[in-house]
């Protein structure tokens, strides 16, 4: 992966609540809009943002991230980038973890592939092309997505393994900023709600 410019700076922001979210159902694929609630945190981003100048402002194809976009002042020159669609859950798309851990203990996302979902490691490559496509640009981006699928970029944006994305928790309509210290990766702040 290229190094971007050095200063340069990944802006993540994963979008506002919806249903699904708020009651901790895995919501990768289902195209669910905003709960008034999220559309509302959504909007308290755009003062947090005014200020902002992107070089591009990559969007998850998902209506809850290009609508999140739009409400935080974004959506004009907002990309759509389909490798930061969230994570393939697969059989476990709409079902909470404590339900899927009734027929499998200990169950978890990092470590375990859904039937018919993607792997940790899938969602690895498909976020290294993202970053890859950061650090071509030569000033700071910001990326509109998904809890996991974002978790799992900042980890390989520190070079982790994809797995290492269960450390980084975020709320929904969070800013995280990614950058560089010299020239080792570095996360500069981490879930501003």
């Amino acid at each position: 992966m290229g190094m971007g410019s050095l200063g340069q700076r990944c802006v993540l922001i994963r979008h506002g609540e919806t249903e699904w979210s708020l009651s901790g159902r895995h919501t990768g694929r289902t195209d669910l809009p905003m709960l008034p609630d999220g559309e509302a945190l959504a909007r308290a981003l755009r003062p947090v943002l005014v200020g902002e100048s992107f070089a591009l402002v990559l969007t998850s194809p998902l209506l809850r991230a290009r609508e999140t976009c739009e409400l935080a002042g974004l959506g004009p020159e907002q990309v759509v980038e389909p490798d930061l669609l969230e994570w393939d859950y697969g059989t476990y798309e709409g079902r909470t973890t404590v339900d899927i851990r009734k027929e499998r203990p200990g169950w978890n996302l990092f470590d375990d592939v859904p039937p018919g979902g993607e792997s940790a490691a899938e969602v690895g490559i498909r976020v290294d092309r993202v970053i890859a496509r950061v650090r071509a640009e030569t000033g700071d981006v910001a990326c509109v997505a998904h809890a996991h699928v974002l978790r799992v970029l900042a980890a390989r944006w520190l070079g982790l393994e994809p797995t290492a994305g269960r450390y980084f928790v975020l709320g929904p309509a969070a800013i995280s900023v990614l950058g560089w210290e010299r020239e080792q990766p570095v996360v500069m702040q981490w879930n501003r709600c």
